[in-house]
């Protein structure tokens, strides 16, 4: 792990005369699971859509190495009229000439990677919420994505489903090198899956450590941040 993917360089952002991301800086190095926490409304969301262009900073600047991204939205945002397969193979349509073998050679590995061989022709609103995560994940994959950003890929699931979303997150780590970017507020996702854990608060990164020392840290943020994920919530 030493080429930066993604580099921050004094982000700043704001909307409506509040500041958002506020001169964020930190890197994201290749074959890492860099996980960023923090409350709601602190910017963790805002910065994922700076990573992969979706917003260009106030000032500062961010850095992207010439790869190619995936990213899995918070809601999976699936298109309600097409099948799950049909939603996974959008990407391959949309972007790049492939043939029609090799659409659907790509998509049904994908599939079977996010255990979803089996929900290939049923339509979103006929499946879960965790399964929809799992299909946008699909999707984020499809391309053979080399980084994938997660923006709360456990919100609104099952303990059960959280801890399977978190193992196909390592997996594709381990088994495929790829590199992810993770916003969440969960600690358990950050505990088992980081390379690094960086928190941030009012737009800016508080601290960036391996979880072990993210867990063990007496800065009071982070206490803070942790006793709230154990007990009242975030």
């Amino acid at each position: 792990m030493g080429e930066k993917v993604i580099e921050f360089d004094s982000v700043t952002k704001s909307f409506g005369g509040k500041k958002v991301l506020d001169a964020l800086t930190f890197d994201v190095k290749r074959g890492e699971v860099f996980v960023i926490l923090g409350p709601s409304g602190t910017g963790k969301s805002v910065t994922l859509k700076h990573a992969i262009g979706l917003m260009e900073p106030d000032s500062g600047e961010v850095r992207r190495a010439d790869v190619r991204f995936g990213y899995l939205f918070q809601s999976g945002a699936l298109l309600a009229w097409k099948s799950v397969w049909e939603n996974v193979a959008l990407p391959l349509e949309e972007t790049m000439r492939l043939d029609a073998k090799e659409v659907a050679r790509r998509v049904d590995n994908a599939l079977a990677a996010v255990g979803l061989t089996d929900a290939a022709d049923k339509y979103p609103s006929e499946i879960s919420g965790g399964m929809q995560k799992r299909a946008g994940l699909a999707r984020a994959i499809v391309r053979e994505a080399e980084v994938i950003l997660y923006d709360e890929p456990t919100s609104g699931l099952d303990p059960v489903t959280s801890v399977h979303i978190s193992k196909l997150i390592s997996d594709l780590n381990k088994k495929r090198n790829v590199t992810s970017v993770v916003v969440t507020h969960d600690m358990v996702l950050a505990a088992k899956t980081a390379s690094r854990i960086m928190l941030v608060k009012d737009g800016k990164a508080v601290v960036c450590l391996p979880p072990e020392e993210f867990l063990k840290s007496d800065i009071p943020e982070v206490r803070s941040f942790i006793a709230a994920s154990k007990g009242e919530g975030i």
